[in-house]
């Protein structure tokens, strides 16, 4: 996508402390309050170029529009497990795509929608 291209996200929750700090422990992400915005900040290192691309589709198994995105992990089973653990509630267990590649989707703690992605060994 040459133009208008997506240079942001934002994840709305109903405690964005407690989110954040489970963002933190399960993927070890460095997350900083940002007092002028009041908002936390998930900074990205300007040699990032992870994002793939992005997809729209017709609900099938969810029973209300989400958007969401994956986060990229090397044992989604083993982070699935942490997710459980801290608190998270699994919605589709690790399941294998047509690409080879594995997929999870679960809630935080506060029930905000995200998922993860194996890419295929």
């Amino acid at each position: 996508m040459k133009a208008n291209p997506i240079v942001w996200w934002e994840l709305a929750s109903h405690d964005a402390e407690k989110t954040s700090d489970f963002l933190k422990k399960v993927f070890g992400w460095e997350i900083e309050y940002d007092e002028a915005v009041k908002c936390f900040d998930f900074p990205i290192p300007e040699d990032s170029r992870n994002l793939s691309g992005g997809g729209v589709f017709t609900l099938k198994k969810a029973k209300l529009p989400f958007l969401t995105f994956y986060i990229q992990v090397e044992d989604i089973d083993k982070k699935a497990k942490l997710i459980e653990q801290l608190g998270g509630y699994i919605l589709e267990a690790p399941f294998e795509i047509p690409s080879g590649s594995r997929i999870c989707l679960f809630n935080e703690p506060s029930g905000v929608t995200l998922a993860m992605l194996e890419k295929k060994k």
